[in-house]
């Protein structure tokens, strides 16, 4: 019989609830004597009409909702639309009358699990067509998960090409190692970015850089300022000009007035004897010299994006040894927890390089410091920002750091 809360048969231990919206008291009860006869036990609550089973809805989810098409506040496929609405992600099963059998084949193709129709359904076909129901939009669930998933995962490549280039070299005279890691499994595409170009004149142009925060946005913002320093670069733009471009780039293209990014931009010379840095707001670099490894920070200006209006980045040429190895990375390097209040820091990091020396390749260096900072980051959390890293070193007469 009906129960005073509006609520129908064996509600308090039930496995499968069902949100009956029928305005007819016999067919309800009808819906009532089916369940109790079903295999498996239902909770039905009732409601009479479309504004009543939207209250409902606002205070409870049931596995199922079964619509009568023909209510005193809405009709055919328009009560249908309005409960697609007030419980998106809710299998819902249409009653229709013999008569009216295409209405239910309708509300199918329009997003309805099932249909049944009055005075031919059963105990059997009632729990049949909302099992089926349940699983039914359980199966359109994973399938749409999985496919944003491929999309995303799709996407992100996309952007991971464009973050993390090919090195555009034409000879064999420099070695470029290049590591990206994520520091969040499953997270966000970071907006960390680098590049590597040799011009024609032989100087090796170098990039890296990092734009704050995570996700589509940052990284295509990323892709956005490493595409406009290689245009610049082949394009034979000064080292100072390009990092004043730069910053216009993302001024202009960024799409909260918040964002900024940091970058420094290398520029090793033809005589192999000079390099040209020029920093905005990005961490040092790591020297490895024949005897050591040093950490440079030259004199720079703010990161990108930080200033009112824009001015010049200072210039720094530096004498080095030709078997000098420059390793450039983003702050995710040396940011990784060492214990719960403190990270390893620049200091840390320079201490780490120092213990691995200067004798080794510049691809068993990078790989060595990285998993030495991974395993580190492993008991409190793992990485907890991307690392970019690129060493870069003149090749001896055989190709060979």
């Amino acid at each position: 019989m009906l129960n005073t809360d509006g609520s129908l048969g064996r509600s308090e231990a039930a496995v499968v609830s069902l949100l009956l919206i029928e305005d007819d008291p016999g067919d309800a009860l009808l819906v009532e004597e089916m369940a109790s006869d079903a295999v498996i036990d239902f909770g039905i609550v009732w409601a009479q009409s479309l504004d009543e089973a939207r209250t409902r809805l606002g205070t409870t989810r049931p596995d199922c909702i079964v619509l009568d098409l023909n209510l005193p506040d809405a009709h055919g496929l328009d009560a249908l639309e309005a409960v697609l609405k007030y419980a998106p992600g809710v299998p819902v099963i249409v009653m229709t009358g013999l008569a009216a059998e295409q209405a239910g084949l309708t509300a199918v193709a329009e997003g309805a699990q099932d249909y049944l129709i009055k005075g031919v359904v059963d105990a059997e076909l009632l729990t049949r067509s909302v099992r089926y129901a349940i699983e039914r939009k359980r199966a359109e669930h994973a399938a749409a998960a999985l496919q944003a998933s491929e999309q995303r995962s799709r996407e992100n490549a996309r952007l991971e090409r464009g973050l993390l280039p090919v090195p555009l070299l034409r000879s064999e005279s420099v070695d470029v190692v290049t590591r990206y890691r994520t520091g969040r499994a499953g997270g966000l595409l970071g907006g960390d970015f680098y590049d590597v170009v040799e011009t024609r004149d032989g100087a090796v142009h170098v990039l890296i850089g990092d734009v704050c925060g995570h996700g589509a946005d940052e990284a295509a913002l990323g892709v956005n300022l490493r595409i406009g320093w290689r245009t610049m670069v082949l394009g034979g733009v000064d080292v100072e000009t390009k990092m004043n471009t730069l910053e216009q780039l993302l001024v202009a293209e960024r799409p909260r007035s918040h964002i900024f990014a940091t970058a420094t931009s290398v520029v090793l010379s033809a005589d192999r004897r000079s390099i040209e840095v020029v920093r905005a707001g990005h961490p040092g670099i790591l020297l490895r010299t024949p005897d050591d490894v040093q950490w440079l920070e030259v004199p720079g200006g703010p990161a990108l994006g930080l200033r009112k209006q824009s001015g010049t980045w200072r210039k720094t040429t530096i004498e080095i040894d030709e078997r000098t190895g420059l390793v450039l990375f983003t702050d995710g390097l040396f940011e990784a927890r060492i214990d719960e209040l403190d990270r390893l820091g620049e200091d840390g990091l320079l201490e780490f390089a120092r213990e691995l020396g200067s004798d080794c390749s510049g691809e068993k260096f990078v790989d060595s410091l990285i998993a030495r900072v991974e395993a580190l980051a492993a008991p409190h959390g793992g990485l907890s920002d991307d690392v970019a890293v690129l060493h870069v070193q003149w090749a001896d007469g055989d190709g060979r750091s």
